[in-house]
């Protein structure tokens, strides 16, 4: 079934897709996305990839390097994060700027000890400035424009408690609504978080993001310095009201991991093995299935809605897709009956207690390998 597909990955600051471009997958210079909300530089890297445009390298050196090659991870998506001030925000700074030039005239003379307090009350008013997106607000998952609970695979549930166990503690959503989707605040689900624009290293792959950046403003915060323990930090309600993303400061960000595999279209999760291509984007509700079905990625705030980027996987018929890598006319939306209806037919059986089982004999193995290896890092450091 996946030979009959080409990947193609495309991104941009909404949900329309006639704002996105394509991406030059696992090619070192970023693509700029910039909207009125945030400026964004994002490279995005997937192992083994034979998608679109042609010619696209099948890897990048960021697989080869550590820690991504220990982890085996399968892909990348990897930015530079600039929030802006909303113009409502700042035209509201604007007032208070202004308020403080009145304030100020009248300190001029006799009125000197009244304006001494209005001068006071609007510092307290500067105080509580909107400086940024909160904590709790900033969202990074996937979401979906039609239901997927009627074709969701046998060991669902068991599949997201492995998530949530290892993978992303913070993952929170409804796969059973109508429109479905699945986020987590960012502060804990980006793998590597760095205050500043971080390094830029083609031998790397391109952006190259290792925890860390301004030391003074992750500890304002109370941010660890080690990205797990900033992942588990983050987790605390606590940790996300304190945590700001200040508009105007960039950061980088890296979102990896070994368990989606693009080039077989399988989840493989440690004691959950599935070929995705029948579940992707709701495939097996439709009688009639789509020639296309995209997996979407979306950094957004949950408190205004408001959406700074997404990043689209989309699969496509080959046949459907032009020499020069450009897609058929009327692809987008159409529908076909060509793809077998057996693909998308019957429940696999799913053995829960060995699934769990399984999952927590190789986690456990996995933690005792990083365990060891770390240790012989700091040995090999004190030698």
């Amino acid at each position: 079934m996946a030979d009959r597909y080409i990947l193609r990955i495309t991104a941009g600051p909404d949900y329309d897709l006639a704002s996105h471009v394509e991406i030059p997958v696992n090619t070192a210079e970023p693509v700029h996305i910039n909207s009125d909300r945030a400026d964004i530089q994002l490279n995005v890297r997937v192992n083994d990839y034979r998608g679109l445009p042609y010619g696209s390298p099948g890897t990048s050196p960021y697989f080869e390097t550590e820690p991504h090659k220990y982890n085996q991870d399968q892909y990348s998506i990897c930015f530079r994060f600039t929030p802006k001030k909303p113009a409502a925000v700042a035209q509201a700074d604007e007032k208070v700027e202004d308020v403080k030039e009145d304030v100020k005239d009248e300190a001029e003379g006799d009125a000197k000890e009244n304006a001494d307090e209005d001068a006071s009350e609007e510092e307290d008013d500067e105080d509580e400035e909107v400086l940024g997106i909160s904590g709790l607000d900033l969202q990074f998952g996937n979401d979906f424009d039609r239901p997927i609970r009627d074709r969701l695979p046998p060991g669902f549930n068991t599949a997201m408690g492995i998530v949530r166990w290892w993978v992303d503690p913070g993952l929170d959503g409804d796969a059973y609504a109508d429109r479905p989707y699945l986020y987590g605040p960012a502060l804990s689900s980006f793998n590597a978080l760095h205050v500043g624009e971080a390094e830029f290293d083609p031998d790397k792959g391109g952006i190259w993001v290792e925890e860390g950046g301004d030391e003074e403003a992750r500890a304002g915060f109370g941010a660890p310095a080690d990205r797990k323990a900033r992942m588990k930090w983050a987790l605390s309600e606590a940790a996300k009201e304190t945590w700001v993303w200040e508009y105007g400061r960039t950061y980088a960000l890296d979102f990896f991991n070994p368990y989606l595999d693009f080039a077989n279209l399988a989840l493989r999760l440690p004691g959950f093995h599935l070929p995705i291509m029948k579940y992707w984007d709701g495939q097996g509700l439709r009688s009639t299935p789509k020639r296309s079905h995209t997996l979407r990625y979306v950094l957004r705030n949950r408190a205004t809605g408001e959406v700074y980027m997404t990043v689209c996987f989309t699969l496509y018929l080959k046949e459907d897709v032009n020499e020069d890598g450009t897609l058929k006319e009327g692809v987008d939306g159409s529908e076909t009956s060509v793809v077998a209806k057996a693909e998308s037919s019957g429940d696999e059986e799913f053995d829960e207690e060995a699934a769990l089982k399984e999952a927590a004999e190789k986690l456990e193995i996995k933690d005792e390998a990083a365990k060891d290896t770390a240790t012989k890092t700091s040995s090999e450091d004190l030698d």
